[in-house]
């Protein structure tokens, strides 16, 4: 399938042939693997790809993926802005409005720069913006979404019907003919039943048969869930996003990472920083973006996360992460090592109380 400019029409031609591809690593680690150098010729034909930045596999979709990409949340941009922007979606006032726009569309610029070729969009707020601000450029980034609120963690969006109806909305705010990864926000704690998953998969076959989905998956905070999900129908579940900190550890048995490698999962780490607490015992800017760059390294030593996908402010930190993909190729030394401790007892210590369920997350 030809990855730059593809169009609904194209990607309908070529669906049956994307659900085939499913390379497997010469190292034996699953789909997310660093480029061998009989793939770099595919991998040079990624959205913008450039030779600094590292890509890796996105499981059997075969979508090669920058190590770092471009999560939805924009947290942080009201801090570096000065401006009164939610975390989640645009600011009501029109002129705190347009410097989000802008703050967005030019990290995003930075990004393709950079190498960066994939953005996640949670809310329905994130799709608002990150979809008008890829007009004109599409075939430079691939793009996920999810419509949280609605969302099956709400009982109302757990029918095929009610779903897709919310991704023809989703399609609709981004201004896009197609999603390359439709996400699902779910849980299996919220009461999702077999019948859910269902009526899930039925969803995923209509949107990918329509042309409206590439590839389809989840987010969720229930291992053990995605674990099933990943394990039961592998070919629908085909990206998983979940969480991975600076102090995520795999689990010696049970991992949800067995799953994944053996039917080639796409993985996303989502709150990669732990909510910015991975920042709050810093006390220079300095030392916030090492923190941030010792982070990434250690989250890519694990060769079945994809990418994880922290929030970027500004375009300082698109570079940051560029950098840490350069850093990446070095060892870390005994005085990183030693850091790396002290930022995870740093961040586990200055969880936010609505983010204290991170530290189920420490093992995966």
């Amino acid at each position: 399938m030809a990855e730059q400019g593809i169009n609904r029409r194209e990607f309908i031609r070529n669906s049956a042939v994307a659900a085939g591809v499913g390379v497997v690593a010469a190292s034996g680690i699953g789909g997310n693997f660093i480029a061998q150098a009989a793939d770099k010729p595919n991998v040079k034909k990624t959205r913008s790809y450039n030779p600094e930045m590292e890509y890796r596999r996105l499981g059997a979709t075969g979508l090669w993926i920058s190590a770092v990409s471009l999560g939805g949340h924009w947290k942080r941009v009201a801090e570096v802005t000065g401006k009164k922007i939610p975390s989640y979606a645009p600011p009501k006032n029109k002129e705190d409005a347009a410097v989000l726009c802008k703050n967005r569309y030019d990290v995003m610029t930075r990004c393709m720069e950079k190498g960066i070729n994939y953005v996640d969009a949670c809310t329905m707020g994130e799709i608002s913006v990150y979809g008008p601000a890829l007009k004109g450029r599409r075939d430079k980034m691939y793009m996920g979404f999810a419509m949280w609120p609605h969302c099956p963690r709400n009982k109302k969006y757990r029918t095929a019907k009610a779903i897709l109806d919310k991704l023809d909305e989703g399609l609709k705010m981004a201004k896009v003919d197609y999603v390359d990864v439709w996400r699902l926000v779910a849980d299996s704690a919220k009461g999702n039943s077999e019948a859910d998953e269902l009526e899930f998969i039925k969803a995923f076959e209509i949107a990918k048969k329509a042309g409206k989905a590439r590839f389809t998956g989840v987010s969720s905070h229930s291992r053990k869930w995605l674990t099933h999900l990943t394990t039961t129908y592998p070919k629908h579940f085909q990206v998983v996003l979940f969480p991975y900190t600076v102090q995520s550890k795999e689990l010696p048995k049970e991992s949800l990472f067995t799953s994944v490698r053996k039917n080639d999962i796409g993985t996303f780490g989502i709150k990669p920083f732990a909510s910015n607490s991975l920042f709050k015992g810093a006390k220079t800017a300095a030392e916030k973006a090492e923190r941030a760059r010792l982070t990434i390294r250690y989250i890519l030593a694990n060769p079945a996360i994809t990418a994880p996908i922290p929030g970027l402010a500004c375009v300082e930190e698109v570079d940051n992460m560029a950098l840490a993909i350069k850093e990446r190729r070095k060892a870390l030394t005994a005085e990183e090592n030693a850091l790396l401790k002290q930022i995870g007892d740093d961040t586990w210590a200055n969880l936010e109380p609505e983010y204290k369920w991170l530290k189920q997350w420490q093992y995966v």
